[in-house]
Protein backbone atom coordinates (compact mmCIF):
# COMPACT_ATOMS: atom_id res chain seq x y z
CA UNK A 1 0.00 0.00 0.00
CA UNK A 2 1.91 3.56 -0.70
CA UNK A 3 2.40 6.11 1.66
CA UNK A 4 0.46 9.07 2.27
CA UNK A 5 2.39 11.80 -0.11
CA UNK A 6 3.88 14.33 2.06
CA UNK A 7 0.92 17.79 2.94
CA UNK A 8 2.20 20.15 0.13
CA UNK A 9 3.89 23.17 0.94
CA UNK A 10 1.39 25.91 -0.48
CA UNK A 11 -1.67 24.28 1.86
CA UNK A 12 0.71 23.96 4.73
CA UNK A 13 1.36 27.78 4.02
CA UNK A 14 -2.31 28.25 4.15
CA UNK A 15 -3.07 26.70 7.18
CA UNK A 16 -0.59 28.59 8.94
CA UNK A 17 -1.42 31.43 8.23
CA UNK A 18 -5.25 30.79 9.15
CA UNK A 19 -4.21 29.17 12.30
CA UNK A 20 -2.18 32.58 13.03
CA UNK A 21 -5.31 34.80 11.98
CA UNK A 22 -7.25 32.73 14.53
CA UNK A 23 -4.72 33.02 17.11
CA UNK A 24 -4.55 36.88 16.84
CA UNK A 25 -8.69 36.91 16.93
CA UNK A 26 -8.75 34.80 20.27
CA UNK A 27 -6.01 36.73 22.00
CA UNK A 28 -8.10 40.42 20.99
CA UNK A 29 -11.75 38.65 21.92
CA UNK A 30 -9.26 37.79 25.42
CA UNK A 31 -8.06 41.34 26.06
CA UNK A 32 -11.35 42.80 25.34
CA UNK A 33 -13.66 40.71 27.62
CA UNK A 34 -10.60 41.46 29.94
CA UNK A 35 -10.93 44.91 29.81
CA UNK A 36 -15.13 44.82 30.26
CA UNK A 37 -14.49 42.67 32.78
CA UNK A 38 -12.17 44.67 35.07
CA UNK A 39 -13.90 47.72 34.36
CA UNK A 40 -10.63 48.90 32.31
CA UNK A 41 -10.11 51.85 29.98
CA UNK A 42 -11.69 49.72 26.90
CA UNK A 43 -14.68 48.75 28.73
CA UNK A 44 -18.18 50.99 27.55
CA UNK A 45 -19.23 51.19 31.51
CA UNK A 46 -21.41 54.46 30.55
CA UNK A 47 -24.27 55.29 28.95
CA UNK A 48 -25.87 58.59 28.29
CA UNK A 49 -29.37 58.61 26.24
CA UNK A 50 -31.84 61.20 24.87
CA UNK A 51 -34.02 63.38 27.01
CA UNK A 52 -37.10 63.02 25.27
CA UNK A 53 -37.14 58.97 25.08
CA UNK A 54 -36.35 56.42 22.50
CA UNK A 55 -34.21 58.64 20.82
CA UNK A 56 -30.03 58.18 20.03
CA UNK A 57 -27.46 56.67 22.89
CA UNK A 58 -23.95 56.79 23.01
CA UNK A 59 -21.61 54.08 25.04
CA UNK A 60 -18.40 55.18 26.31
CA UNK A 61 -15.93 54.27 28.97
CA UNK A 62 -15.85 55.24 33.09
CA UNK A 63 -12.24 57.27 31.42
CA UNK A 64 -14.17 58.94 29.12
CA UNK A 65 -17.05 59.81 31.45
CA UNK A 66 -14.44 61.63 34.08
CA UNK A 67 -13.02 63.74 31.54
CA UNK A 68 -16.24 64.37 29.42
CA UNK A 69 -17.75 65.85 32.76
CA UNK A 70 -14.97 67.47 33.46
CA UNK A 71 -15.13 69.51 30.32
CA UNK A 72 -18.39 70.30 31.06
CA UNK A 73 -17.81 71.57 34.33
CA UNK A 74 -15.00 73.81 33.07
CA UNK A 75 -17.22 75.41 30.68
CA UNK A 76 -20.72 76.05 32.35
CA UNK A 77 -18.13 77.87 35.90
CA UNK A 78 -16.83 79.88 32.65
CA UNK A 79 -20.46 80.56 31.83
CA UNK A 80 -20.39 78.79 28.75
CA UNK A 81 -23.67 77.84 26.97
CA UNK A 82 -24.54 74.21 26.13
CA UNK A 83 -23.79 74.90 22.77
CA UNK A 84 -20.01 75.79 23.66
CA UNK A 85 -19.56 72.47 25.92
CA UNK A 86 -20.64 70.54 22.75
CA UNK A 87 -18.29 71.98 20.31
CA UNK A 88 -15.60 71.17 23.36
CA UNK A 89 -16.65 67.33 23.69
CA UNK A 90 -16.85 66.66 19.97
CA UNK A 91 -12.99 68.38 19.66
CA UNK A 92 -12.47 65.96 22.55
CA UNK A 93 -13.64 62.85 20.64
CA UNK A 94 -12.13 63.62 17.33
CA UNK A 95 -8.29 64.60 18.94
CA UNK A 96 -8.42 62.28 21.15
CA UNK A 97 -11.55 60.24 21.77
CA UNK A 98 -12.11 61.75 25.31
CA UNK A 99 -8.00 60.52 26.39
CA UNK A 100 -5.82 62.43 28.24
CA UNK A 101 -2.77 61.19 25.93
CA UNK A 102 0.68 61.51 26.41
CA UNK A 103 1.52 61.60 22.57
CA UNK A 104 0.57 62.98 19.31
CA UNK A 105 1.59 64.81 16.13
CA UNK A 106 4.22 66.49 16.77
CA UNK A 107 3.84 67.70 20.11
CA UNK A 108 0.93 67.26 20.38
CA UNK A 109 -0.68 66.13 24.01
CA UNK A 110 -3.67 65.72 26.12
CA UNK A 111 -7.62 65.69 25.68
CA UNK A 112 -7.24 68.49 22.75
CA UNK A 113 -3.96 67.67 21.65
CA UNK A 114 -2.74 70.94 22.11
CA UNK A 115 0.92 71.87 21.59
CA UNK A 116 3.72 74.07 24.17
CA UNK A 117 5.48 75.14 21.27
CA UNK A 118 2.29 76.52 19.99
CA UNK A 119 1.32 78.88 23.37
CA UNK A 120 -0.96 76.31 24.46
CA UNK A 121 0.63 76.01 27.52
CA UNK A 122 3.26 74.13 28.86
CA UNK A 123 2.98 69.84 28.65
CA UNK A 124 1.98 69.91 32.48
CA UNK A 125 -0.69 72.23 32.12
CA UNK A 126 -2.08 70.93 28.97
CA UNK A 127 -1.70 67.15 30.36
CA UNK A 128 -4.02 68.70 33.32
CA UNK A 129 -8.02 68.09 31.70
CA UNK A 130 -9.52 71.24 33.62
CA UNK A 131 -6.26 73.45 32.41
CA UNK A 132 -6.46 72.24 28.83
CA UNK A 133 -10.63 72.78 28.90
CA UNK A 134 -10.40 76.22 30.17
CA UNK A 135 -7.72 77.11 27.85
CA UNK A 136 -9.83 75.77 24.79
CA UNK A 137 -13.25 77.80 25.99
CA UNK A 138 -10.90 81.14 25.81
CA UNK A 139 -9.78 80.26 22.41
CA UNK A 140 -13.40 79.39 21.48
CA UNK A 141 -14.89 82.84 23.17
CA UNK A 142 -13.01 84.87 21.02
CA UNK A 143 -14.62 83.15 17.66
CA UNK A 144 -17.17 85.68 16.46
CA UNK A 145 -20.52 84.33 16.44
CA UNK A 146 -19.66 80.81 17.47
CA UNK A 147 -22.71 79.21 19.02
CA UNK A 148 -24.75 79.97 15.22
CA UNK A 149 -21.78 78.69 13.56
CA UNK A 150 -21.64 75.12 12.03
CA UNK A 151 -20.35 73.19 14.96
CA UNK A 152 -17.25 71.81 12.92
CA UNK A 153 -16.06 75.11 11.77
CA UNK A 154 -16.37 76.99 15.54
CA UNK A 155 -14.44 73.84 16.36
CA UNK A 156 -11.96 74.29 13.53
CA UNK A 157 -11.23 78.41 14.73
CA UNK A 158 -9.73 77.34 17.48
CA UNK A 159 -7.75 74.03 16.51
CA UNK A 160 -6.81 74.93 12.65
CA UNK A 161 -6.75 71.37 11.88
CA UNK A 162 -5.33 69.43 8.87
CA UNK A 163 -8.89 67.67 9.02
CA UNK A 164 -11.58 70.71 9.28
CA UNK A 165 -14.73 68.92 8.57
CA UNK A 166 -13.37 65.71 11.02
CA UNK A 167 -15.27 67.43 13.92
CA UNK A 168 -18.89 67.21 12.44
CA UNK A 169 -19.08 63.16 12.77
CA UNK A 170 -19.14 63.18 16.69
CA UNK A 171 -21.72 66.49 16.99
CA UNK A 172 -24.81 63.78 17.73
CA UNK A 173 -22.32 62.44 20.03
CA UNK A 174 -21.00 65.11 21.72
CA UNK A 175 -24.53 66.99 21.73
CA UNK A 176 -25.95 64.04 24.20
CA UNK A 177 -23.15 64.20 26.43
CA UNK A 178 -23.48 68.02 26.41
CA UNK A 179 -27.15 67.93 27.36
CA UNK A 180 -26.68 65.37 30.41
CA UNK A 181 -23.27 67.05 31.73
CA UNK A 182 -25.06 70.33 31.47
CA UNK A 183 -28.16 69.43 33.37
CA UNK A 184 -30.00 70.32 30.39
CA UNK A 185 -31.49 66.57 30.60
CA UNK A 186 -32.60 65.12 33.79
CA UNK A 187 -31.61 61.37 34.81
CA UNK A 188 -29.78 60.65 31.24
CA UNK A 189 -26.18 59.29 31.86
CA UNK A 190 -25.82 55.89 34.04
CA UNK A 191 -22.56 54.08 34.59
CA UNK A 192 -22.10 50.34 36.16
CA UNK A 193 -19.77 52.16 38.64
CA UNK A 194 -17.34 49.19 38.65
CA UNK A 195 -14.38 50.81 40.31
CA UNK A 196 -11.44 51.10 37.93
CA UNK A 197 -9.00 49.10 38.28
CA UNK A 198 -5.37 51.13 38.99
CA UNK A 199 -1.76 50.44 39.18
CA UNK A 200 -0.92 52.58 42.30
CA UNK A 201 -3.35 53.21 45.83
CA UNK A 202 -6.84 55.86 44.30
CA UNK A 203 -7.88 58.23 46.63
CA UNK A 204 -11.38 57.78 47.80
CA UNK A 205 -13.87 58.49 49.84
CA UNK A 206 -15.38 61.70 50.87
CA UNK A 207 -12.23 64.14 50.87
CA UNK A 208 -11.82 62.55 47.25
CA UNK A 209 -15.42 63.72 45.90
CA UNK A 210 -14.23 67.38 47.84
CA UNK A 211 -11.45 67.59 46.29
CA UNK A 212 -12.83 66.35 42.07
CA UNK A 213 -15.42 69.08 42.77
CA UNK A 214 -13.10 71.73 43.63
CA UNK A 215 -11.01 70.31 40.60
CA UNK A 216 -13.60 70.33 37.71
CA UNK A 217 -15.90 73.08 38.97
CA UNK A 218 -13.61 75.42 40.76
CA UNK A 219 -13.26 76.69 44.63
CA UNK A 220 -15.12 79.66 43.77
CA UNK A 221 -17.66 78.05 42.07
CA UNK A 222 -19.55 76.71 46.07
CA UNK A 223 -18.42 79.72 47.94
CA UNK A 224 -19.45 82.46 46.14
CA UNK A 225 -22.70 80.79 46.38
CA UNK A 226 -22.49 80.22 49.94
CA UNK A 227 -22.63 76.60 49.36
CA UNK A 228 -20.54 74.00 50.86
CA UNK A 229 -19.47 70.45 50.18
CA UNK A 230 -19.88 68.53 53.54
CA UNK A 231 -19.21 64.69 54.67
CA UNK A 232 -21.13 63.30 57.01
CA UNK A 233 -21.12 59.54 57.68
CA UNK A 234 -24.79 57.82 57.38
CA UNK A 235 -26.47 56.11 60.28
CA UNK A 236 -28.41 53.43 57.81
CA UNK A 237 -29.13 53.51 54.16
CA UNK A 238 -31.98 55.75 52.38
CA UNK A 239 -34.94 53.22 51.90
CA UNK A 240 -33.92 52.47 48.46
CA UNK A 241 -30.59 52.04 49.05
CA UNK A 242 -29.51 48.22 48.77
CA UNK A 243 -28.52 46.47 51.77
CA UNK A 244 -25.01 47.28 53.29
CA UNK A 245 -24.42 50.29 51.25
CA UNK A 246 -23.81 52.35 54.64
CA UNK A 247 -20.88 54.40 53.19
CA UNK A 248 -19.56 57.97 53.49
CA UNK A 249 -21.66 60.69 52.09
CA UNK A 250 -21.07 64.30 50.83
CA UNK A 251 -24.27 66.48 50.47
CA UNK A 252 -23.74 69.11 48.30
CA UNK A 253 -25.92 72.01 48.26
CA UNK A 254 -27.49 73.38 45.18
CA UNK A 255 -26.46 77.10 44.24
CA UNK A 256 -29.31 79.06 42.86
CA UNK A 257 -28.53 80.24 39.46
CA UNK A 258 -26.70 83.07 38.93
CA UNK A 259 -25.35 85.55 36.50
CA UNK A 260 -22.36 83.21 35.45
CA UNK A 261 -24.65 80.31 34.51
CA UNK A 262 -26.12 81.17 31.05
CA UNK A 263 -29.74 81.15 31.61
CA UNK A 264 -30.14 77.43 33.61
CA UNK A 265 -31.82 77.15 36.41
CA UNK A 266 -30.92 75.36 39.72
CA UNK A 267 -32.53 72.16 38.78
CA UNK A 268 -30.39 72.08 35.45
CA UNK A 269 -27.58 72.60 37.72
CA UNK A 270 -28.51 69.86 40.15
CA UNK A 271 -28.59 67.45 37.26
CA UNK A 272 -25.38 68.54 36.43
CA UNK A 273 -23.50 67.46 39.73
CA UNK A 274 -25.77 64.27 39.88
CA UNK A 275 -24.36 63.44 36.26
CA UNK A 276 -21.09 64.61 36.75
CA UNK A 277 -21.02 62.21 40.21
CA UNK A 278 -22.07 59.42 38.18
CA UNK A 279 -19.71 59.75 35.78
CA UNK A 280 -17.09 59.89 38.02
CA UNK A 281 -18.09 56.75 40.04
CA UNK A 282 -15.96 54.55 39.14
CA UNK A 283 -12.65 56.68 39.61
CA UNK A 284 -14.41 57.73 43.13
CA UNK A 285 -15.91 54.46 43.71
CA UNK A 286 -19.09 56.37 44.41
CA UNK A 287 -22.01 54.08 45.19
CA UNK A 288 -25.47 56.49 45.24
CA UNK A 289 -26.17 59.26 43.97
CA UNK A 290 -29.44 61.02 44.95
CA UNK A 291 -31.04 64.23 43.48
CA UNK A 292 -34.96 65.32 42.82
CA UNK A 293 -36.17 62.14 43.83
CA UNK A 294 -34.86 60.03 41.82
CA UNK A 295 -31.51 57.37 42.47
CA UNK A 296 -28.80 55.83 40.72
CA UNK A 297 -26.97 53.33 42.36
CA UNK A 298 -23.99 51.53 40.91
CA UNK A 299 -23.67 47.64 39.55
CA UNK A 300 -27.28 47.33 38.73
CA UNK A 301 -28.04 45.62 35.92
CA UNK A 302 -29.85 48.67 33.76
CA UNK A 303 -28.06 51.44 35.78
CA UNK A 304 -31.13 53.41 35.50
CA UNK A 305 -32.14 56.48 37.97
CA UNK A 306 -34.99 55.01 40.27
CA UNK A 307 -38.02 57.47 41.31
CA UNK A 308 -37.25 57.73 45.51
CA UNK A 309 -40.62 59.44 45.88
CA UNK A 310 -43.84 60.42 44.02
CA UNK A 311 -43.08 63.56 41.40
CA UNK A 312 -44.34 66.76 43.23
CA UNK A 313 -44.24 65.38 46.57
CA UNK A 314 -42.68 67.25 49.37
CA UNK A 315 -40.03 64.71 49.67
CA UNK A 316 -38.48 64.97 46.08
CA UNK A 317 -38.98 68.62 46.25
CA UNK A 318 -36.85 69.01 49.27
CA UNK A 319 -34.16 66.73 47.60
CA UNK A 320 -34.26 68.82 44.80
CA UNK A 321 -32.11 71.40 47.48
CA UNK A 322 -29.09 69.31 47.21
CA UNK A 323 -27.65 66.32 45.60
CA UNK A 324 -26.18 63.72 47.72
CA UNK A 325 -23.27 61.38 46.88
CA UNK A 326 -22.70 58.33 48.75
CA UNK A 327 -19.20 56.68 48.09
CA UNK A 328 -18.72 53.26 49.03
CA UNK A 329 -15.19 54.03 51.57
Amino acid sequence: MPEPSPQPPKRRGRLFRFSSAVAVLLALAGYLVVQYVTGGTGAPGCKVVSGRGGGPQYEFSPEQAVNAATIAAVGTGRGMPERAVAIALATSLQESGLHNIEHGDRDSLGLFQQRPSMGWGTEKQIMDPAYAAGTFYEHLAKVPDYKRLPLTVAAQRVQRSGYPEAYAKHEPDASLLAAALTGQSAATLTCQGRPEVRTEAAATGPDAVRAALVRDFGRDAFQETGAEVRATTAASPSPSATAGAHGRTVTVPVPPAGKADAGRTAKERGWQLAHWAVANSSALHIARVSYAGREWTAGSTDSHWRPTGAPGTAGAERSAGSVRIVTGQ
